[in-house]
């Protein structure tokens, strides 16, 4: 299965996105914000207390001009300098100390989000990571993440203060002159207009622009991942050309949406300027005439800017706060999107096996496994966990109407290897999954142990089962955790004994540090063999009932595969055991081969039983050594 189904280069959709409803994405934020109301109320009082100072100390202007300046009153001009001066200082304060506590805020709000965002991925069907970009998804809790951090911790704090401090400054200048207050009226709708259309068309872009760096991100890691494979076929220019398309897609929204934002701030200073130079001449005039005073007509023209400033200062904010909405608006579709639907209540128990052939529950770690299945009474009825698996009639397609399994019968008796053969695609892979229920059916149905499968809890049947793939995958950490995953309670005895029933043991003792020696960047200072071995070592660890092996020994040699051979000869001792592979002689000793194509079971038997029957299985085998 790819990790990325039905994604690749150039299939990457382009273009804005549709505005979405923000409304609702700010009220969601409100309550993560409501977690901390009590500092928010902190930080609101404060705000209200530094844009009071900001008025009363530019109020002051005009009784110290027409009372101390003009009468030439040097002691009380002194006295109420340093009233300013104080007045300032505490504006000053209160704005360092509610900034600082907004930031806190901000980042306990994004951990909270960035924790429950992780938790929601944990709890995604595999349906949802097959169908969307790694890279996408990483820029979530990235780029999406950072915006969202720079709207809470800053952007938000400046809004409201500059807000507060336009319609104090605002009922200020209607009190000094209301002729005048009329004409800067006139100025801020003209503002208010321009923000609106500006700021709409900002919001959109921003979302392209968030859009599409998710794609180019998707991309790079994919090529980055796949770099081997690249220069293996020498497709550097065709990369390179389909990277090019994405990164000018991320260029034109980028451009669009920073050139909304940057001539924002520009315009409305302009106009502010405009507004100032036509506001000064009026009130010039008025003065000339008595109809004002001077100390009024200088506070006014400062108090002109403590107007204008928080249009044109919230205008460049709110560039911020539309990048924030915008990643706030994908971190959300994440959070709202299908949790894996687990209805299932059969579970699994540790049990105890009495001399009669009873079972109980106990909490011992020397006891068994079996099903619990619990009655309407209350009472429950124990199954022990055998491994028996049947398919009747299941029907199965990643799109309902193109079934990619058709009518599959087959069964597993606990202890029996079961080998799935056939060519690419035929549905092999695809008949694990369903085991896991990674994948729900569309018809038929699934037993374990005689219980539908959809009757038991996912998380309870998954821990029944353990599944190498062909495709390994090891954690950054050392060797000894990376094994241990498969069973965190393992003891160090335990890990050796699975290390040695997969024969990794050899070549773990053989490194500097053994089972303390750290991995990175996925295994990469081992060879493929190596962390396939891991990888089996880790399902050994599990001790399950039910085995999967998808293409176990695929990046094996032939020697290490005998090795390994040996060992699971052990491990699948009466265990189910499930096996792909496409080597052939690694299937013989199978008690059933199933042959896969076109996602039906065209044969079905035993090694000597195939090869007499000289069907697609015989041309397979002998193919392979021709």
């Amino acid at each position: 299965m790819s990790n990325q189904r039905g994604v690749g280069p150039g299939r990457v959709g382009h273009g804005f996105l549709k505005p979405k409803d923000s409304k609702r994405t700010i009220n969601r934020l409100l309550k993560y914000l409501g977690i901390n109301r009590f500092k928010l109320f902190v930080v609101v009082l404060m705000i209200i207390l530094a844009s009071l100072t900001s008025i009363i100390g530019t109020s002051l202007m005009r009784p110290i001009i027409n009372d101390y300046i003009v009468p030439n009153d040097l002691d009380g001009l002194f006295r109420m300098l340093l009233i300013l001066f104080g007045i300032y200082l505490l504006g000053a304060t209160l704005t360092y100390i509610y900034s600082r506590i907004m930031v806190n805020i901000a980042q306990s709000v994004v951990t909270l989000i960035r924790e429950e965002l992780f938790h929601k991925m944990q709890m995604l069907p595999i349906k949802y990571f097959d169908t969307n970009q790694h890279g996408d998804l990483m820029s979530r809790f990235t780029n999406d993440i950072d915006n969202v951090t720079q709207m809470l911790g800053n952007s938000l704090a400046n809004i409201i203060s500059q807000s507060l401090t336009f319609v104090g400054a605002l009922a200020m200048i209607i009190y000094l002159n209301l002729t005048l207050t009329l004409i800067k009226v006139a100025s801020l709708v003209l503002m208010f207009i321009l923000v609106r259309f500006i700021g709409k068309k900002s919001q959109e872009n921003y979302r392209a622009q968030q859009k599409n760096l998710g794609a180019v991100n998707g991309y790079i890691e994919e090529m980055i991942t796949g770099q081997k494979v690249v220069k293996i076929f020498t497709h550097e220019e065709k990369v390179i050309e389909d990277f090019a398309v994405l990164n000018e897609d991320l260029r034109s929204a980028s451009t669009n949406a920073e050139t909304f934002a940057g001539v924002m701030m520009p315009l409305m200073g302009n106009i502010s300027h405009i507004m100032y130079a036509i506001l000064a001449c009026v009130g010039g005039i008025l003065t000339i005439k008595g109809m004002f005073d001077v100390g009024g007509l200088i506070t006014f023209l400062q108090l002109n800017r403590m107007v204008s400033n928080p249009i044109t200062m919230i205008s460049q904010q709110l560039n911020v706060i539309y990048a924030g909405l915008a990643g706030a608006e994908r971190i959300f579709e994440m959070m709202d999107e299908n949790v894996e639907i687990d209805n299932g209540k059969v579970t699994l128990t540790p049990v105890i096996k009495n001399e009669d052939g009873s079972m109980e529950i106990c909490q011992d770690n020397t006891c068994s496994w079996a099903w619990k299945q619990v009655n309407e009474d209350g009472s429950y009825v124990l199954t022990k966990l055998k491994g028996d698996v049947r398919f009747v009639d299941v029907v199965f397609g990643y799109n309902e109407d193109e079934p990619v399994l058709k009518k599959i019968n087959l069964f597993a008796k606990p202890g029996q290897k079961i080998a799935f053969v056939g060519k690419t695609g035929a549905g092999k892979t695809t008949i694990t999954n369903l085991i896991n229920r990674f994948y729900d059916i569309q018809s038929g149905v699934i037993t374990y142990d005689g219980i539908d499968i959809k009757d038991i809890k996912k998380d309870d049947l998954r821990r029944s089962l353990a599944m190498v793939l062909q495709d390994t995958h090891l954690f950054t950490g050392t060797i000894a955790e990376n094994i241990r995953f498969g069973n965190l309670n393992a003891s160090d005895k335990e890990m050796i004994e699975a290390s040695k029933l997969a024969n990794s043991y050899s070549f773990i003792s053989r490194l500097p540090e053994g089972f303390n020696t750290v991995l990175t960047n996925d295994g990469e200072n081992l060879s493929q063999g190596q962390r396939q071995l891991l990888a089996i070592t880790r399902a050994a660890i599990a001790n399950p009932p039910v085995l999967i092996l998808d293409e176990a020994t695929s990046s094996i040699d032939t020697r290490t595969e005998k090795l390994i051979e040996k060992g699971m000869d052990s491990l699948m001792e009466n265990r189910t055991v499930f096996v792909i592979a496409h080597r052939l002689s690694t299937v013989k000793n199978a008690k059933a081969i199933l042959v896969i194509e076109d996602g039906k079971i065209i044969e079905r038997g035993d090694h000597n039983e195939l090869m007499q029957l000289e069907g697609r299985y015989h041309g397979l085998y002998t193919g392979m050594f021709k």
